[in-house]
């Protein structure tokens, strides 16, 4: 489906060779680029490069990963703060106008034509994107592990965030209940739904992706303080290329590679 050479969109870019494994990777807050028209935003270089703007490190750790695992990553290359692409269209946090107390002034007073070019030129392709790669495996008949990746700030509001690792699961939690396990049994502080949750309305690409699919999923959020620098994102993409196989293998013994999501009233759905 892709080769090893990066393919550059509007508002998208591919890595990794699909070496037919069961892993798609997607990266929704990888890039810092803002399209000219918007310069800066208003807002400064130090602002944007921090973790506002976008997953400090995720990019290096998902595209080791995908090289590891021979598998495609689906990235976004645009800011957070132009347009997230783990909001759904129209939630209130999709343009923030203020971010971690950091105002945005280009995002101030949006007419909403304003913010559907952003969504129709952002948002809409990059999901496209990743929806194409799982339409042609699924065509093909093969398992499908959808795999988000995500990277947290290790202080938010002056309090201290001890989860090296979290793990975001909502209806299905079979799969992030595994690599859960098989963290902790690394010696790490793993959060389960922390330091965020994930929810119908929170996250828009495992709801759509996955559980809408009804596809295998789990959703990672590294600590940035550990991938800041390139050694921490291959430490931590070694980490993954490594469990990540185990964890499938373990969910396909015991539920099945073909598994749906369970409903949400029957045995094994997440609250």
């Amino acid at each position: 489906m892709t080769g090893t050479d990066v393919k550059e969109a509007p508002c998208f870019a591919v890595y990794g060779t699909d070496g037919g494994g069961p892993f798609v990777l997607v990266s929704d807050h990888a890039g810092r680029a803002i399209p000219p028209e918007l310069g800066d935003l208003g807002v400064s270089e130090a602002d944007r490069a921090r973790h506002i703007g976008w997953d400090i490190g995720i990019d290096g750790v998902g595209r080791a990963l995908a090289r590891k695992l021979k598998a495609v990553l689906v990235e976004q290359i645009y800011s957070r703060l132009v347009i997230d692409c783990n909001r759904a269209p129209g939630h209130r946090t999709s343009v923030v106008k203020i971010s971690d107390g950091t105002p945005v002034p280009a995002n101030q007073d949006l007419q909403p034509e304003q913010i559907a070019h952003r969504e129709n030129t952002i948002l809409h392709p990059y999901h496209a994107r990743i929806t194409q790669e799982l339409d042609a495996r699924l065509q093909a008949g093969r398992p499908t592990m959808v795999v988000a990746l995500h990277s947290f700030t290790p202080e938010m509001g002056g309090v201290k965030r001890p989860w090296q690792v979290g793990l975001l699961h909502n209806h299905d939690s079979r799969l992030a209940v595994i690599l859960m396990e098989l963290l902790r049994q690394e010696g790490l502080c793993v959060g389960d739904n922390q330091p965020y949750a994930l929810t119908d309305t929170s996250d828009y690409t495992i709801p759509t992706h996955g559980e809408k699919r009804q596809l295998p999923h789990v959703e990672i959020e590294i600590r940035q303080d550990l991938i800041e620098q390139p050694s921490g994102q291959e430490e931590w993409a070694d980490r993954l290329a490594r469990l990540l196989p185990v964890a499938w293998n373990e969910f396909c013994n015991l539920y099945g590679s073909d598994t749906v999501v369970p409903d949400r009233g029957k045995e094994g759905a997440a609250a």
